[in-house]
C-alpha cells in the first residue's frame, strides 16, 4: 500500500508527522495531491481542543488546492493532472437540505479536515463531484483561499447585503478582513470594523473599510455617528464571543439584522429580547461555511482579482514545521493567513 506524509493531531496542541496510507478512493471519488493548505480559525479551535476534540486523532486542514492524482472508474468529468480546489462539505446529495444547498444540515454531512481526515497531508480523497478545476493563471497560494472566500460570499448572501447598507464587522482577523472585502464588493456603505488590534484595524481600512475602531468603549458612539444615530443595518459577529454577540443587538437599527458567524463553544448562548425583536422587526441568521455555488463564485472573484490577497499568501511553512506555524500565529498579526506548503507548486502560465 502506498504511503504519504500527514500531520496527525494526536491530542490538543500536539501534531505528529506520520507515514500513513494514501486514502483509498471509490468509483465516484477523486484523489487530490495537495499543494498547500491554509490554517483556518476552525483549525485553531481544533488545535486548542475547543472543537472536534472527540474526533482525534485527526488530520485537519480544509482550505486547500492541489492536483487531481487519480479518479474512480465512474468519473468522467475530471482527469488526473487537473489543478483544483474542492468543496469540503460532503452531504448525501439527494436529501431535502442538500437539494437546497444547506449541506451542513444533511444527516449524513461530513467535512473534510473536520469530520474526516483532511489536507494537512500529501493526499486527500473526496467525492469527485466536489472537485473544482482551476484557471491556469491562478497561483496555488491564491487558489487555496477559495474556501474562506466562499464563506464570506455565503455570509453576505444570507445577510441579504444590498448596496448602501451600513454594516459593522466585529473582528478584523483573517475572516473579518475578507468580510470587509466582500461587503465592499456588494456595495455596503459605510463599513465599520471593530477590533482590539490597531494593526488589524489599519489593515481593515486598507482592505476597504470606511472606519475602524480599536476602543470598545467608543464603538456604539461611532456606529451612531456613521448611521445618523439609527444604528447599523447589519452587524456581523466574526470572532465567536458571547459578549460581542450580545453587543451586536445593541448596534443594529430598528429593523436591523445580526449575522451569526464566529464559532463559539456548544453551550454558548446570548439573550434576545423577544418583544423588541417583534416590535422592531429585527432578525438574526447563522452562516459559517461556503458550499456549492458559493465556491464557484469565490473562485471567480479570486481569478479576476477582486480580493486583495497579499497578507493572506506571504506566510508559509513546510508540513514538517506545522507545529511552529500554529504556535507562532498570534505573534504574526500582520500575516492574515498562514499556509502549509505540502507539494511543489506546478508552473503557472
Amino acid at each position: 500500500m502506498e504511503r504519504m506524509r500527514a500531520a496527525v493531531l494526536i491530542e490538543p496542541r500536539r501534531f505528529e508527522i506520520r507515514e500513513v496510507p494514501v486514502p483509498a478512493i471509490g468509483p465516484r471519488d477523486a484523489l487530490v495531491r495537495v499543494s498547500r493548505t491554509g490554517i483556518c480559525g476552525t483549525d485553531i479551535h481544533i488545535w486548542n481542543g475547543h472543537y472536534a476534540a472527540d474526533r482525534l486523532p485527526l488530520v485537519p486542514g480544509h482550505e486547500f488546492c492541489g492536483t487531481v492524482a487519480a479518479v474512480g472508474d465512474a468519473v468522467r468529468h475530471l482527469a488526473p493532472g487537473t489543478r483544483c480546489v474542492a468543496d469540503i462539505n460532503i452531504g448525501c446529495g439527494t436529501c431535502f437540505w442538500c437539494r437546497r444547498n444547506e449541506i451542513l444540515n444533511c444527516p449524513e454531512m461530513a467535512q473534510v479536515g473536520i469530520g474526516r481526515d483532511g489536507a494537512f497531508a500529501e493526499y486527500v480523497a473526496l467525492p469527485a463531484r466536489l472537485v473544482i478545476s482551476l484557471p491556469d493563471t491562478l497561483p496555488d497560494a491564491v487558489a487555496a483561499l477559495t474556501e474562506p472566500v466562499a464563506c464570506v460570499v455565503r455570509a453576505a448572501d444570507k445577510a441579504g447585503i444590498r448596496p448602501g447598507q451600513s454594516v459593522v464587522v466585529l473582528g478584523a482577523g483573517p475572516i473579518g478582513n475578507l468580510h470587509v472585502q466582500m461587503l465592499r464588493l456588494a456595495g455596503a456603505a459605510p463599513i465599520l470594523v471593530a477590533d482590539l488590534s490597531e494593526d488589524r484595524c489599519r489593515m481593515a481600512l486598507e482592505a476597504g473599510a470606511d472606519a475602524a475602531i480599536s476602543d470598545p468603549a467608543a464603538l456604539a458612539a461611532e456606529v451612531g455617528r456613521l448611521t445618523g444615530g439609527r444604528g447599523a443595518d447589519v452587524v456581523i459577529e466574526s470572532v465567536g464571543s458571547e459578549r460581542l454577540y450580545a453587543q451586536a443587538f445593541d448596534l443594529i437599527r430598528k429593523g436591523g439584522h445580526v449575522a451569526f458567524f464566529g464559532l463559539t463553544g456548544p453551550e454558548a448562548s446570548v439573550p434576545v429580547g423577544i418583544l423588541r425583536t417583534i416590535l422592531e422587526e429585527t432578525s438574526l441568521k447563522g452562516s459559517v461555511a461556503g458550499m456549492g455555488e458559493d465556491m464557484h463564485t469565490a473562485l471567480t472573484l479570486l481569478a479576476h482579482g477582486r480580493f486583495r490577497t497579499e497578507a493572506f499568501t506571504r506566510a508559509e511553512f513546510p508540513l514538517e514545521a506545522i507545529t511552529q506555524a500554529f504556535e507562532t500565529l498570534a505573534s504574526r498579526p500582520e500575516d492574515l493567513k498562514t499556509q502549509i506548503r505540502i507539494g511543489r507548486d506546478p508552473a503557472v502560465a
